[in-house]
């Protein structure tokens, strides 16, 4: 009987916990993500071309090469399924806009072993970099303040935050986004 009650309670707690994760995290209405309202000023892309990560082969990039470039940063993960999804979409998007100043980076938010094992059986065409926890915490500073993956920044040439998405993210949606900032031709 103790045993059966304890498993009702159980079951109770993890229910209450969910209740709250989908609440705080995905319908809260004072969430900084959603609060941003297009207005990115509050954002700054100063830690992005202070880092230096390992790309999968363990050589050290800095950030700073890609200053002045249109940039389609992508944090994902090898154990987020939604990541896996959206990445053959990032390759394409980078052959397709490579020759127009725009980079497309990976920043995976996962150990570098985990990361060479997935991308030797699914490569992608775009760089790389592995940043554990750090990537983590580089990804709050540019606007994910739930910690959430796939998460994708767009910024312009100027370093300046454009855009950020949250979840899932189509090639549609990619180009769409990147033609917002892309500069016109006259």
């Amino acid at each position: 009987m103790l045993k059966k009650i304890m498993t009702t309670l159980g079951y109770l707690a993890i229910m209450l916990s969910l209740g709250f994760v989908i609440y705080f995290y995905f319908l809260n209405p004072n969430s900084p993500l959603k609060n941003l309202a297009n207005d990115f000023s509050a954002l700054t892309t100063k830690p992005l071309f202070a880092a230096k990560f390992p790309n999968e082969n363990g050589v050290i990039q800095d950030l700073n090469q890609y200053k002045g470039k249109i940039i389609v940063l992508n944090f994902w993960a090898t154990w987020c399924p939604p990541c896996r999804e959206e990445m053959p979409d990032f390759s394409k998007l980078y052959q397709n806009y490579q020759h127009q100043n725009v980079v497309v980076l990976g920043a995976a938010a996962d150990e570098l072993a985990a990361v060479r094992h997935y991308l030797a059986a699914s490569p992608v065409s775009y760089p790389i970099i592995v940043g554990d926890m750090e990537a983590m915490a580089l990804a709050s500073n540019l606007g994910n303040a739930q910690g959430a993956l796939p998460f994708t920044v767009f910024i312009n040439t100027d370093g300046i935050v454009a855009n950020v998405h949250l979840g899932r993210i189509s090639y549609t949606q990619l180009e769409k986004e990147l033609t917002r900032i892309l500069p016109s031709k006259n």
